[in-house]
């Protein structure tokens, strides 16, 4: 699958300190320790929907990691993929009366619009699921093989045998997310999973395979056509792309568990190791109105209408990276206001003949960026600069350029 078109990124001199960031996992912020090549696998979108300031939100968290890693001097295998075979697509296309496949390619290419309009750095691999059924098929054959698998009858649904995931496959399961039974029972059942499913050995054992239903697309296999689960794709993808030993599996916080919970223990019951990841990195959730923005409150903001409106994509940056990536935040008018407002500051700034060093501004930067992508701290640092070029001027002819490709580089704003 095609991703879209990368912008030019300046080289800005120096380097900047160790980048560290917060694992979901061990529950602290630590250093990220990849080696020459960086990896990193990203969730990506389901494409029934326009993208959101939630999905911009998260894709900038580690559009910003991808900068910081290129600014150290790695090469990054970035991987995102795309579910475009899922329930939510398959209501939506029924609701609207549109083919899945026409809606899932419809949203994806705005996706693209979208994420190249913000800058963002594209994968190096795009996957859809659709083109990793196979791969699909072979991990769901190796677990089965393995007993980490096995296949549900549901009396409910004679004839349609369906392949589901032992929780207690591995001893570790649950590491990721520290949730105890109960909080997973309850985010299993909001969160696409099926408590309730007959025939289980236990309440929480996901769906690898999904036996063909009616009214729903299908692949052969050996243990009967069907489609993949949902969080196997993100297993598979992975692996077959990266392989073990990836650096950040990365998301929405939304997708601690089940989702990540779950792609990992797939992963780590085919391979062995103890953990899928050395870092899991999640952002938090973007509201409206004092509720998380989702499709099911109506209450979203769109990336392409803001485009449409005539918004300039880096005051949506800005705006977006105003707050710390993992906290929950809100949209409103105000801070696309004081986005636009910044943005304005900063351009006039730096297009001064001369001004203030900055070389201290530019170190300022980059170590707050490698604090755990504290952007709030970067942001201000490019303020107190901006504001000493604009009341004071400064007798360096260089350094706005600096400062411009500072803030091009390693935040993905335009100046």
């Amino acid at each position: 699958m095609q991703s879209w078109s990368a912008p030019q990124i300046p080289v800005v001199p120096g380097r900047g300190p160790q980048l560290r960031l917060y694992d979901s996992a061990d529950r602290q912020v630590r250093p990220v320790s990849p080696g020459p090549k960086a990896t990193m696998y990203v969730c990506g979108i389901t494409p029934y929907d326009a993208t959101h300031l939630g999905h911009a939100a998260t894709y900038l968290t580690f559009d910003l990691v991808h900068r910081l890693w290129l600014d150290a001097g790695h090469t990054v295998h970035y991987v995102q993929n795309v579910t475009d075979v899922d329930d939510p697509l398959f209501e939506r296309a029924e609701r609207d009366g549109i083919d899945w496949r026409a809606l899932g390619d419809r949203e994806t290419q705005l996706f693209r619009e979208d994420m190249a309009a913000l800058r963002v750095l594209p994968p190096h691999d795009y996957v859809a699921a659709t083109d990793a059924i196979a791969e699909v098929i072979e991990l769901v054959e190796k677990l089965l093989a393995s007993g980490a698998a096995y296949v549900v009858d549901d009396p409910n649904e004679p004839g349609y045998p369906d392949v589901y995931y032992r929780a207690d496959a591995t001893t570790q399961f649950g590491y990721e997310s520290g949730y105890d039974r109960e909080t997973m029972l309850r985010l299993f059942g909001e969160r696409g999973g099926d408590p309730d499913r007959a025939g289980k050995s236990d309440e929480l054992d996901a769906l690898l395979w999904r036996a063909h239903r009616p009214g729903e697309p299908s692949w052969p296999s050996p243990f009967g056509p069907g489609r993949p689960g949902w969080h196997v794709e993100c297993s598979v993808i992975a692996l077959t792309r990266i392989g073990t030993g990836l650096d950040i599996q990365g998301g929405g916080s939304d997708l601690i568990f089940p989702h990540h919970e779950f792609s990992a223990a797939h992963a780590e019951s085919v391979t062995g190791e103890r953990r899928f990841a050395r870092h899991y990195v999640h952002a938090g959730m973007i509201g409206w109105d004092g509720h998380k923005m989702s499709k099911s409150r109506g209450n979203l903001v769109l990336v392409s209408r803001l485009r449409a409106d005539g918004v300039d994509p880096g005051a949506i940056r800005l705006g977006l990276l105003s707050g710390h990536y993992r906290a929950d935040r809100s949209w409103s008018r105000q801070v696309l206001d004081e986005a636009n407002t910044r943005l304005a500051r900063w351009r006039s700034a730096t297009a001064l003949p001369a001004a203030p060093d900055a070389a201290d501004v530019v170190a300022r930067v980059r170590q707050y960026l490698a604090d755990d992508l504290d952007t709030p701290k970067a942001l201000a640092a490019v303020d107190g600069w901006c504001t000493d070029a604009l009341s004071y001027g400064g007798h360096d002819t260089e350094s706005g350029r600096l400062v411009a490709a500072t803030v091009d580089a390693l935040l993905g704003v335009d100046l």
